[in-house]
Parts: structure tokens; C-alpha cells; sequence
């Protein structure tokens, strides 16, 4: 078996043997497989994938090896929240858990729906579980009284992969924070939300990874009649860092917010990815994405929305990026994409890149204030838009980490 999936991949790099050795030590399971099948049809995704050529993880891949570096300090709050750890070794959760929440730890490999579409999610279901930690690790969410739920993917280590996926009952809802934090050379990750008729999910992700370190964290959305999602990040890239979202409306009236920022300093590549379709009449989407990229760092954010000529009719969708090119050197690579065959439709999307306002620097600068804290204002308020809808719990510290990379 693991011989004919290394076969599958053309010319495997030391990285993607090493995988598919990973794979032959994990229980046989024909759900393990397709899902191990799906990542192996392509590799590990690279620049002549049209999806990923500006995010090429078989380049930057080499091997897997634990990186030097060691995870960052959280700065999101553990106090009040239901903690859970992932770490490449093992997973730790809370001792109890209150009523309205049911969890399962599947030792099994679960079906993957749309695999081929997401190599490193079909990753990340394929190769979890082992030793205490889950293959899939199921939430069933009843209640809309549940306190803030934290994860932490975090400690060293070669890799580390992980599955998750919340079922969100009728009329429930939950308020969900995410630290990966680095520590391990290369870290996969699966998420995976289903909302029932009027369930609501307000998500935050916080992402910061080391020079020599790949990170991909896929989610995949389904929006149920009703059901609300508002999806708050804040990524400072790694190595390469992609981090992508996809998301069906799959009954009418649903709502979803994708915001995001990100801050590349030298070194560093940050990749926000997104895929909307609107299945489903009179959905609501709204996207704002921003970005801010210092000499040697490079931003990317690919964004599309699908609106089908039956069942897209009366679609509400806003898709924005702006990004700040810091210095000279910076990169940023964007593809804002509408896909629109509904005729009753309001849908928009924008694209800027520049640099800072000479107008209002020179404004602040005759005021007194030296250019380097101009420019960090200036910036701080940019970026602060889009992390604006974030839960109250977490947005001050959001804005304080925004804040703390562009004084340092």
C-alpha cells in the first residue's frame, strides 16, 4: 500500500517520503487511505498549481525536521475559555465539560468530502491520531451558553497534523479562539464546521510561525438556513503559512464575515486563501481582508466567490483587500475572483495595493511625531479595521499584537 501511494507522487521530495512513511505506520483504514490518496495525487502543492503559485510548500519543505525555534507565547486569554492543547506528541482537554457540549474522540480516520480540493486538509484527516492523540476529534455543540472554547497547536516537534469538526446544532452557538503558535517544522490542520438552521460561530484565529517552519490550517463551512458565521484572523506567516477557508451557503438567509489581517516582516509568507459559494438564495457574505508587508516579507490572498444561476439568486457578497507595501522589497500577490452566473445579485469586490499616505505622514510629521511612529499609526489604524469584529474577549489583544510587530 505505501509503496503505490509513493508512486503516485511524481518525483517525491525527502519531505513527501518522509510523509508517506508516516502514513504506512498509521492503522490500515480505506477512509485513512483515500484521504492520504487525495494529498498524494498532487504532493505537496506547489508554484505550478494554479491554486498555490504563489505558496509553494514542496519548495520550502525540504525535510522534516524539528525547527530551531521554539513556539511563541499565547497571547490570547486561557482565563474563563475551555482550553485544548495540541502539541506533535500528544492533546490535552479540559477534565470536565459542561452541559450543551459533547465531545468524541475517534481513533478512526473519518471521510473527507471534497479531499482532492484540499490536499493538505486530506493531509492533515490522513495522518492525525496516534498515541493519545484523536484522528478526529468531534464536537456536538446544543447550547448557546457555553463559555469561549481555546485551542493551542503548539510544542515542538517534526510535524504535526490534526483533524477537528463541530457539529453546531439548531438555534446553538459557540465562541471559538485558535493560537497556532508554532514549534513544529511543519504543522496540517483540519477544521471542519457544520451549522444547522440558525446556529451562529464566532471564530478567531491567531497565527504566528518561525522562519523555518510550513503551516496550512484548512476550514471548511457549511451554512445551514439562518445560521450566522463571523471568522476574525490575524497571521504573521512563517516560512510559508497558508491559511484557507471554504465555505458553503447551503440554506437561505445564511450570514458569514471573513475578515482577516496579515503582517509580513523579512522572512516571512502569509497566505489568506478563501472559497465562497452560494448555494442557497438571499446570503449574506461580506469579506474584508488587509495587509501590511515589510522588506523581505511577502503577503498573498486568493478570494472567490461562486454564485450558481439557480440557487445563487438574490446573493448580498462584498469582497475587499488593501494592502500596505511597508517598503521597498515588500511583496504582495493577490487574485480577488467573482464567478457569477444569477442574474438577481448584488455582488462587489475590490483590490488596492500601495504605500502609505505621503499627505497624511507629512500631517503627522509637522505635529511633531517622529516618522517611525507616524508610519506605525497610520498602519495600526489600517490594519484595526479588519479586526474589528472579533469577540470583545480577544479584539484588544489582537490590536495590542498588531500593534507590538509594527514598533518593533
Amino acid at each position: 500500500m505505501t509503496i503505490a501511494l509513493r508512486d503516485l507522487i511524481k518525483n517525491p521530495t525527502t519531505a513527501e517520503l518522509e510523509l508517506v512513511a508516516r502514513f504506512g505506520m498509521q492503522p490500515e483504514d480505506a477512509r485513512r487511505e483515500r484521504a492520504f490518496q487525495a494529498f498524494a495525487g498532487t504532493g505537496l502543492p506547489h508554484r505550478r498549481m494554479e491554486a498555490w503559485k504563489w505558496s509553494d510548500f514542496k519548495s520550502a519543505l525540504k525535510t522534516l525536521e524539528t525547527p530551531g525555534t521554539a513556539s511563541s507565547t499565547d497571547p490570547l486569554p486561557h482565563d474563563g475559555a475551555l482550553v485544548f492543547r495540541f502539541t506533535p506528541t500528544g492533546f490535552e482537554r479540559p477534565a470536565t465539560l459542561p452541559d450543551g457540549m459533547r465531545m468524541l474522540a475517534q481513533p478512526a480516520a473519518q471521510a473527507v468530502g471534497g479531499a482532492e480540493d484540499v490536499p493538505l486538509g486530506a493531509l492533515a484527516a490522513a495522518l492525525a491520531g496516534g498515541g493519545s492523540r484523536p484522528a478526529t476529534l468531534t464536537f456536538d455543540i446544543t447550547s448557546r451558553d457555553l463559555p469561549r472554547l481555546h485551542f493551542v497547536f503548539d510544542g515542538a516537534g517534526e510535524a504535526s497534523f490534526v483533524r477537528v469538526v463541530f457539529i453546531i446544532r439548531n438555534g446553538a452557538a459557540i465562541n471559538l479562539t485558535e493560537s497556532y503558535l508554532g514549534g513544529a517544522g511543519f504543522t496540517a490542520a483540519l477544521m471542519e464546521f457544520s451549522l444547522e438552521a440558525d446556529a451562529q460561530l464566532n471564530r478567531t484565529i491567531y497565527q504566528r510561525g518561525g522562519r523555518d517552519e510550513a503551516l496550512a490550517v484548512t476550514s471548511m463551512l457549511n451554512l445551514e438556513s439562518g445560521s450566522e458565521v463571523t471568522q476574525t484572523t490575524l497571521a504573521f506567516g512563517a516560512k510559508v503559512a497558508r491559511l484557507e477557508t471554504r465555505a458553503v451557503h447551503q440554506g437561505a438567509g445564511a450570514k458569514l464575515t471573513l475578515n482577516a489581517a496579515y503582517l509580513s516582516a523579512k522572512g516571512f509568507h502569509a497566505d489568506i486563501t478563501t472559497n465562497v459559494r452560494h448555494g442557497a438564495p438571499a446570503c449574506v457574505t461580506r469579506q474584508l481582508t488587509k495587509g501590511a508587508v515589510l522588506d523581505g516579507g511577502k503577503g498573498v490572498f486568493q478570494g472567490k466567490f461562486f454564485v450558481p444561476r439557480k440557487t445563487g439568486q438574490q446573493t448580498d457578497a462584498d469582497m475587499q483587500h488593501q494592502a500596505l507595501l511597508l517598503e521597498d522589497g515588500a511583496e504582495v500577490f493577490a487574485k480577488p475572483e467573482l464567478e457569477i452566473y444569477a442574474d438577481d445579485v448584488e455582488c462587489a469586490h475590490g483590490n488596492t495595493c500601495g504605500a502609505l499616505d505621503d499627505a497624511q505622514l507629512f500631517y503627522l510629521r509637522q505635529r511633531g511625531i517622529p516618522e517611525w511612529q507616524a508610519r506605525g499609526m497610520l498602519t495600526e489604524a489600517f490594519i484595526a479595521e479588519a479586526l474589528s469584529a472579533a469577540d470583545e474577549s480577544v479584539r484588544d489583544v489582537l490590536l495590542a499584537e498588531a500593534q507590538a510587530w509594527l514598533s518593533s
